[in-house]
């Protein structure tokens, strides 16, 4: 089972605090407010109210034991970025902090925070991705080289086999799974024929995914 603490219960914290303990992981989760961790205790494996998060207090808690760590105190630039630093020194395995602007980001990026979640700008390059190619369906980057993108089937893929196509070798993409009306096919076989009305979910490097996007028939 993974395991992941998240820092910080906020509209953003709770979400994905919630949502990681709905799909099986065991969180636990630590704000400074009492009332805030009362009313997510029910919904995650362990709630603490923390008023001062030091060092002495995450090694207590077995920080270097989870899979992974949540900043979410997107809100108090420095408040976040002494957490994401005492998280890294004691030895967390990797890192996630929210940041809510590109000099709080620059930050956590030069402590060595593994991933940084800018949600406002992730989401709206989302919405653009979606707005300018109007066959995209999702777009959510897994790092500044790979992403995993949602796509309508360009009209040369219809009616041909996943072997046929021998996407992995042309593109350097992979169809990760194929969702048709409410059934999702996950890790289609090579004998796969796309057909029209498939949503694809593709996962590659962002610059070949957008190319061939663009050169889309």
């Amino acid at each position: 089972m993974k395991s992941f603490a998240v820092i910080g219960v906020g509209r953003f914290g709770r979400s994905v605090a919630t949502t990681l303990y709905s799909l099986g992981c065991e969180v636990l989760v630590i704000d400074r407010n009492e009332e805030v961790i009362q009313s997510i205790a029910d919904e995650v494996t362990h709630a603490i109210t923390v008023k001062t998060l030091d060092e002495a207090v995450m090694k207590s808690l077995g920080m270097r034991n989870f899979d992974a760590a949540i900043v979410a105190i997107g809100d108090e630039l420095e408040s976040s970025v002494l957490v994401a630093l005492m998280l890294k020194e004691i030895g967390v395995k990797y890192v996630i902090a929210k940041a809510t602007g590109e000099l709080h980001a620059k930050v956590l990026s030069k402590i060595g925070v593994d991933k940084i979640i800018q949600p406002e700008h992730d989401m709206g390059e989302r919405v653009a991705n979606q707005l300018v190619n109007t066959h995209v369906i999702d777009l959510i980057e897994l790092s500044p080289e790979y992403s995993i993108a949602e796509v309508m089937p360009p009209c040369q893929w219809v009616g041909r086999s996943l072997q046929e196509l021998d996407l992995r070798v042309k593109h350097k993409i992979n169809v990760i799974a194929v969702k048709k009306d409410a059934e999702v096919n996950i890790s289609p076989g090579p004998e796969y024929v796309i057909q029209q009305d498939d949503e694809l979910a593709v996962v590659g490097s962002i610059n070949t995914i957008k190319a061939l996007l663009r050169d889309r028939a």
